[in-house]
């Protein structure tokens, strides 16, 4: 069950909501709203970067009883930011960034295991995209042990487009295959990097893993061949931290 604190319900509460800049995570509409208000939330979101989700109303119900006239808004347990706008703030502070992008990873407590490492390890943000992804909620956040108070995520529409950006910024793309035959260790890490994570059932999509300058690989010798993906994040985490200290470079 849903705390009532973490969503708002109704078509005014939710205009407003957006009125007030609430963080929010995404927008359900039943699918037997008025077509004209659907489309008035709908255009307001797609300005704001919220995801929405056409539902039948049984789904909204199952969270509130109350008169929420089809619409419900989640909301987001910590503020999203952009990398258009994060990465020339990072490289202006003097950063030489490290940043993690999870490509489809929708369990949550993967997600609070890789973000609790990121904020351990100082990387600079988590990337992820806004659909078929999991979400910053506070089911997340307690599974991070709260890092994902400190961390900052970014929350973006087109994956693709924002892996470009990094690389155009200067961003070395790595990226983890069992098809690679470089062994992790053996990359360099040492410049301002992205590791990209995938889903433990599709890993890393093709659209992004031609984005990779490097694909890597990390050994395995047991029977079943599937790291969970928060295991290997931590492993590709820790490898850039490693190189980073042997470079002599300060880890913040």
């Amino acid at each position: 069950m849903i705390d009532k604190t973490q969503y708002i319900y109704g078509v005014h509460a939710v205009i407003e909501a957006f009125d007030a800049g609430k963080d929010i995570d995404k927008i359900l509409l039943s699918k037997t709203l008025n077509a004209d208000t659907a489309q008035e939330i709908i255009d307001r979101a797609r300005q704001l970067r919220v995801p929405v989700q056409r539902v039948p109303v049984q789904k909204i119900d199952r969270i509130t009883r109350r008169n929420h006239q089809g619409v419900l808004a989640l909301l987001a347990a910590v503020t999203y930011y952009r990398v258009e706008d994060l990465v020339p703030q990072l490289f202006d502070e003097g950063e030489n960034p490290f940043v993690v992008v999870l490509d489809g990873v929708t369990d949550v407590r993967n997600f609070g295991a890789v973000a609790r490492t990121c904020e351990c390890a100082g990387v600079s943000a988590i990337v992820i995209p806004d659909r078929e992804s999991v979400s910053v909620n506070a089911d997340a956040v307690k599974t991070s042990a709260g890092a994902l108070n400190y961390l900052p995520v970014c929350r973006e529409h087109n994956l693709v487009n924002a892996v470009k950006l990094l690389r155009d910024s200067g961003f070395k793309i790595v990226g983890t295959s069992d098809k690679s035959q470089m062994p992790f260790t053996k990359g360099d890490y040492t410049g301002p990097v992205a590791i990209v994570l995938g889903s433990e059932d599709k890993g890393i999509s093709p659209e992004i893993m031609k984005l990779c300058d490097t694909q890597v690989m990390i050994p395995e010798f047991g029977h079943i061949n599937s790291l969970n993906v928060s295991v290997a994040g931590g492993i590709m985490i820790y490898e850039v931290v490693r190189q980073r200290i042997n470079d002599n470079q300060e880890v913040k």
